[in-house]
């Protein structure tokens, strides 16, 4: 990985320290200074303090430059390498520890941005957990990922009069390659034809489009199937082989990251967050969310780093 990695000088950074930064963290609280209206947050990096288990509503992308950069996000542990990636999804609980010495980049991104883009959903449905990008774990695109990452760097610390817009527009570019590639290595219908397997994932993706406009509503199994013209088993058989979830896990699962989302606002309380999530039931919020997360709504809403996009 060499020969990426030393494509950019350190001279670059180092005229642009007043964009350098510095995460602030006091016990579980994160306070991040944006350019002002912004959705966006890039790092030059190089504290060698540790971070405490901690999440926020962001997408986090971690890359080390220089010396390597330990991550334990969802009881996995992640030795990251210099050009090494670690995509950390919104809401996930990660504990962050610094070698003795060492550069490397961290970026913050608003999802809510992409929520609103048709076809996210199928993108997002792939973001259940840390994404670890190397040139062995994603060979046919590791290294467009690598460049787009670098873009983003370019536009970021150079001021350029679009950056954001630029910005969103490579991150969209670097999530689309994510989707693509996951189908076509996982290839989720591989006993239907190739002019088929194009129409069943336009199908579900729409679909995942369609319950993430409508997660607060009685979602039946039988009748989205019927929607999309499938029998019910056939359906719960594509529906899982598409997105690794039953139908009934998937909407919870949804149900569960908007509310995360929620738990960010301190002063609502934790039984609208419920009901404003879909679940019609505290006790079963509860235990889904204590199955996901190992902890009470509470208990993780109090490790919430304060996070302002756009102040």
């Amino acid at each position: 990985m060499a020969d990426i990695r030393e494509e950019k000088s350190l001279d670059f950074y180092s005229v642009n320290e007043d964009y350098m930064g510095n995460r602030n963290v006091r016990d579980t609280q994160e306070v991040v200074q944006f350019r002002n209206n912004s959705s966006i947050r890039i790092w030059y990096n190089e504290q060698t303090t540790d971070f405490a288990s901690h999440w926020h509503t962001a997408m986090e992308i971690i890359m080390p430059l220089n010396n390597y950069y330990d991550v334990v996000a969802k009881e996995t542990s992640y030795h990251l390498m210099p050009g090494e990636i670690l995509l950390i999804p919104p809401g996930e609980m990660h504990h962050l520890i610094a070698p003795d010495s060492g550069q490397r980049f961290i970026y913050l991104f608003d999802p809510s941005v992409l929520m609103k883009l048709k076809g996210y959903a199928g993108i997002q449905s792939i973001l259940v957990d840390p994404l670890y990008i190397t040139q062995e774990t994603y060979p046919k695109i590791y290294r467009d990922l690598y460049q787009i990452l670098n873009q983003m760097q370019t536009e970021y610390f150079g001021k350029n009069e679009y950056a954001e817009l630029s910005i969103f527009a490579l991150l969209l570019n670097f999530m689309v390659k994510l989707g693509y590639d996951h189908i076509e290595t996982r290839n989720p219908f591989p006993n239907v034809r190739l002019t088929k397997q194009k129409e069943y994932i336009q199908k579900f993706n729409d679909l995942l489009d369609y319950i993430d406009l409508h997660y607060t509503e009685d979602l039946e199994l039988e009748e989205l199937a019927d929607v999309i013209g499938f029998s019910k088993f056939h359906f719960s058989r594509l529906f899982r082989q598409y997105t690794n979830f039953s139908f009934n896990d998937y909407v919870n699962y949804k149900r569960l990251k908007v509310a995360e989302e929620l738990l960010a606002q301190p002063d609502l309380p934790v039984t609208d967050v419920a009901l404003q999530a879909g679940f019609n039931s505290i006790s079963t919020f509860n235990r889904l969310f204590r199955k996901s997360k190992n902890c009470t709504p509470s208990e993780y809403r109090a490790m919430n780093t304060k996070i302002r996009f756009g102040g």
